[in-house]
């Protein structure tokens, strides 16, 4: 007789290999489990899901080359952008609002924020806002707009309204590829005017990236390197004089 556990992993294997990703919260309901069930589920089949930003995906994909970009870059460099997140999350303060950019590298911040400040947390980005949530203190600002699967960000006319009415102390911003004589660029247009809004509004922004990401260049300029207070890799701080 199959078990409940085991009709539940082949329920979601079928499930994965139909749909590629699937929200933890979907699973759960799918399953008609509890989503800790879930979770627990995934952790013990390590060979068959990967769990990433609040979503399941087939193990596969996090390695292999496939269109869920934001699965295949969560382990790239991992611990080169836990370092840099360590400094960068030095500059927090409490009371602070702050501005989290969307991607794998930032998400680690949120481990460094102290359990103790209060802080207001904005974000487009569901990695980064599902991980805000198991954050006590901190008040999550999710900006709206068209959901873009390639980075599960939002962005739009609605998400940059809502920066507009927002005061924020500082920004921390990703970028795919950080050049001498271009700037900060990204991979995605639709990140761009997002990542813009914050600079211009925060009193100060923080370009925060893994030193693999120093000399690409990537399609999508959003900013050139003295728009930022600082550029900080898992080294520390970068004096911007290298950059021209």
């Amino acid at each position: 007789m199959v078990s409940r556990k085991a009709k539940r992993i082949r329920e979601l294997s079928e499930a994965l290999a139909e749909r590629r990703v699937l929200h933890l919260r979907d699973a759960a309901l799918l399953l008609n489990v509890s989503e800790m069930t879930v979770r627990r589920d995934v952790a013990e089949n390590p060979g068959q899901f990967g769990y990433l930003g609040g979503h399941i995906v087939p193990a596969a994909d996090i390695d292999g080359d496939v269109p869920y970009e934001l699965a295949r870059a969560a382990d790239s460099h991992a611990a080169a952008k836990r370092e840099a997140c360590i400094h960068a999350a030095s500059h927090i303060r409490p009371d602070e609002t702050i501005f989290i950019d969307c991607g794998t590298t930032l998400v680690n911040l949120i481990d460094y924020i102290p359990t103790e400040y209060p802080i207001t947390a904005v974000c487009y980005a569901l990695n980064v806002a599902e991980k805000l949530t198991r954050r006590a203190n901190i008040n999550l600002v999710l900006l709206g707009g068209l959901y873009y699967p390639s980075s599960a960000s939002f962005s739009g006319a609605i998400g940059l309204e809502t920066l507009n009415s927002l005061g924020i102390n500082k920004a921390f911003i990703s970028a795919a590829g950080v050049d001498v004589s271009r700037g900060a660029t990204c991979a995605h247009f639709h990140e761009a005017p997002v990542k813009q809004k914050a600079i211009s509004l925060a009193q100060k922004s923080y370009l925060v990236v893994d030193s693999s990401k120093i000399g690409k260049l990537k399609p999508a300029f959003f900013a050139p390197l003295d728009a930022f207070q600082a550029i900080i890799t898992e080294e520390g701080e970068v004096d911007l004089s290298r950059f021209g």
